[in-house]
């Protein structure tokens, strides 16, 4: 089939739509924009709700005989030698479930890597899954978990042979990556798929210089945010599927499941122009922005009382096998100071947002939408802050437990411990008890507690000196942490 990708079906009926005056008795109600609230039309602006039609009946005729949709994951699947790609317009956090869901079933077993974000837990809770976690590799100097290894995941597979397949989580919001092509070679050894949850490695096709991507290394399912690393909107995500593991119509069915009936054609405009920008033009934008990331490394490194997490830190025996450079995770450990302090001094005094803090470190994610411009004036804010960094006041204490105590025994299925009867308990007093809530310093979004873990003192004390040093906990039932939901003691 002749693959044209500078073609981009989305937008090319969306400015059909737009040129033939389409007049729609359908949703949305706003009616191009004619409904919409003034104050509203003033701050989006008409072109928001001009492009906002229903995706077939609309945008599409009511049975999708112009194949718009099909066409433009046709196109993106081939832009990343996947065999299928299916748009999703509610996030990645949907995809993964769908992922999931097209592998295993109720009280069946998935190995997966402890370090996944929480909608797979989510997942799991929707599901009833069987979780087998698979260990990360932590970097107890530094409190970093990697991506599990091959040989991890193959001693947990001899260890649970009925398991239906795996799951692991690469890149990490820290950029640690995992060696996906010999964890695929393990599955595929017992003929059963692997998920890659690679919701931060939409560009990861697109230049030789980033490490490999799943759909290359082997995966059978992927799982990609647009939105994060690539310039689509916001919720905009795609799955892809290659050989014969997982059938596509199952795939689909399954998705199914969870997503919307009213998709955003805003959404799948983003998808679409995104795949065109990187089919065209990738490899450059791509190698510009790794030069600009290799500049701002050097430049941060240089700052009295930063550094940057390069290669070195991340990549060795026991720790990530690969590294991506543009999540620029700078330490700020050398100032004194948590890295919640000097993200909320970013914002408040310089009008800048770093993305991803923990207790030393904050994210500076670069991507090709940046340029000497942001840059700059990210460096003269990091700048800014070394000077301002000792009237921040006392930096708060965080208690982060070694891998030995912050890991908790999974005693029972995390849907089982969420649905079933419960009971909120003061702090002081869950320890030994069973949870029946997630508990996720947000971002990166990475659960320290799961339902049905075995709470323990140590990384109970971690959470609570965590929320008192800035930390953001936006899953339990109690933000003050003063109590924790738990099984009900029969």
């Amino acid at each position: 089939m002749s693959v044209d990708h500078t073609r981009a079906p989305v937008l090319e009926a969306l400015a059909e739509y737009r040129r033939t005056g389409r007049l729609s008795f359908t949703p949305p109600g706003h009616k191009q924009a004619r409904g919409a609230d003034p104050a509203v039309r003033d701050v989006l602006g008409d072109a928001v709700f001009l492009g906002d039609v229903l995706a077939s009946g609309g945008l599409d005729d009511r049975l999708s005989r112009g194949r718009v949709l099909a066409r433009a994951e046709e196109l993106m699947a081939d832009a990343v030698h996947a065999d299928h790609t299916f748009f999703t317009t509610c996030g990645s956090s949907l995809s993964v479930k769908a992922a999931m869901l097209a592998v295993a079933g109720p009280h069946e077993k998935l190995l997966i890597g402890r370090d996944a974000h929480k909608s797979v837990v989510s997942g799991l809770i929707l599901s009833g899954i069987e979780p087998v976690w698979v260990e990360p590799r932590w970097d107890a100097e530094r409190h970093l978990a990697h991506p599990p290894s091959a040989e991890e995941f193959a001693e947990t597979f001899a260890e649970h042979p009925d398991a239906k397949g795996a799951l692991v989580t690469s890149p990490t919001p820290y950029g640690g990556c995992a060696d996906l092509r010999a964890i695929a070679a393990v599955c595929h050894r017992r003929s059963v798929p692997l998920i890659v949850d690679e919701a931060w490695g939409a560009h990861l096709p697109f230049h030789p210089d980033l490490p490999s991507w799943a759909m290359d290394a082997g995966a059978d399912i992927c799982v990609t945010s647009i939105h994060k690393m690539g310039s689509g909107l916001e919720q905009g995500s795609v799955f892809h599927l290659q050989g014969e593991l997982v059938p596509p119509e199952l795939l689909k069915l399954r998705a199914g499941l969870l997503s919307t009936t009213s998709p955003s054609v805003l959404i799948y405009a983003g998808l679409d122009g995104w795949r065109r920008q990187m089919a065209l033009r990738g490899w450059d934008l791509m190698g510009a922005a790794l030069d600009l990331a290799a500049d701002v490394r050097a430049a941060v490194e240089a700052i009295d009382g930063l550094h940057v997490n390069d290669r070195a830190d991340f990549c060795g025996p026991g720790l990530a096998d690969d590294f991506d450079p543009l999540p620029v995770v700078i330490d700020v450990d050398g100032l004194g100071i948590t890295g919640f302090q000097a993200a909320d001094w970013l914002r408040e005094h310089r009008d800048i947002e770093a993305h991803l803090t923990d207790h030393r470190r904050i994210g500076a994610q670069l991507t090709h939408g940046d340029d000497p411009e942001t840059t700059g004036e990210l460096l003269a804010a990091l700048k800014d802050l070394t000077t301002a960094a000792p009237d921040l006041g006392p930096a708060g204490r965080v208690d982060v437990p070694p891998p030995s105590e912050l890991r908790l025994a999974q005693v029972s299925l995390p849907r089982d411990a969420f649905f079933g009867p419960t009971q909120d308990v003061p702090v002081s007093a869950a320890a030994g008890r069973v949870a029946a809530e997630m508990i996720t310093p947000y971002p990166p979004g990475i659960p320290a507690v799961l339902p049905g873990e075995r709470l323990n003192e140590p990384v109970l004390r971690y959470l609570r000196t965590g929320l008192a040093a800035g930390m953001n906990l936006p899953d339990p039932s109690d933000p003050r942490l003063e109590t924790v939901r738990v099984v009900a003691e029969r």
